[in-house]
């Protein structure tokens, strides 16, 4: 999947599931429980025992579904996003913004999604190619941040993350996001590993996404 086609495969999802888990498995099923409720983008966090390996595993399961796609969160500095694209990651995603990182993900063709909190940072992550920014944390910068950013930098993609849920997350795309990173509020049932709530929480997500989209049409 080229650069292009995985930013286009995150938009139209919509919804990127923030997965994380105490074991390798568990994250594991915590990915299958998304995709299952239809929340097609995940991002297999790096806190996660094995992370690589789930990355890995969940690209070759669904390799023949081209609306899924897989990439790899809490990624800090260049070696690790290395592990990631090799195990197969299609994008990366950061708290921050790291310039090493930056430029590996570009030479490999990787879009590179960074958090940031202020202007500057936003400016200089996509001087170095970033083409979606991460509005990180989401809740202490709130939709505001989002009108603002886009007042000098109308051209600029922006995902928040930390802070979304099924209430709020209409205010997100009002104010002008191409997606969102779901965290705890999609995935916590998982922490009891009660994948069938999770299946019906991203089924809740799936169907606000699309009540969402419809009314702008």
């Amino acid at each position: 999947m080229q650069k292009t086609e995985t930013i286009n495969a995150l938009e139209c999802a919509g919804v990127v599931a923030v997965v994380r888990g105490d074991s390798q498995d568990q994250a594991y099923q915590t990915a299958i429980a998304c995709i299952k409720g239809d929340i097609k983008a995940i991002e297999m966090t790096f806190t996660a025992p094995a992370a690589d390996q789930n990355i890995t595993r969940l690209v070759q399961e669904y390799a023949a579904d081209a609306e899924v796609v897989i990439g790899a969160g809490t990624v800090l500095d260049p070696i690790t996003a290395r592990i990631a694209i090799l195990a197969g990651a299609k994008f990366i995603v950061s708290p921050s913004f790291n310039q090493d990182t930056a430029l590996l993900c570009n030479e490999y063709q990787i879009p590179y999604l960074p958090g940031c909190m202020t202007i500057t940072e936003v400016q200089t992550a996509m001087r170095y190619g970033a083409e979606i920014i991460k509005a990180f944390p989401g809740n202490v910068l709130g939709q505001k941040f989002v009108k603002a950013i886009k007042a000098p930098l109308s051209q600029v993609n922006i995902m928040p993350t930390g802070g979304v849920n099924l209430e709020n997350m209409h205010e997100w795309f009002a104010a002008g996001v191409v997606a969102v990173g779901a965290g705890s509020n999609l995935t916590g049932a998982a922490a009891q590993n009660d994948f069938a709530a999770v299946t019906q929480q991203a089924q809740a997500y799936h169907q606000e996404l699309l009540r969402i989209r419809s009314e702008k049409e």
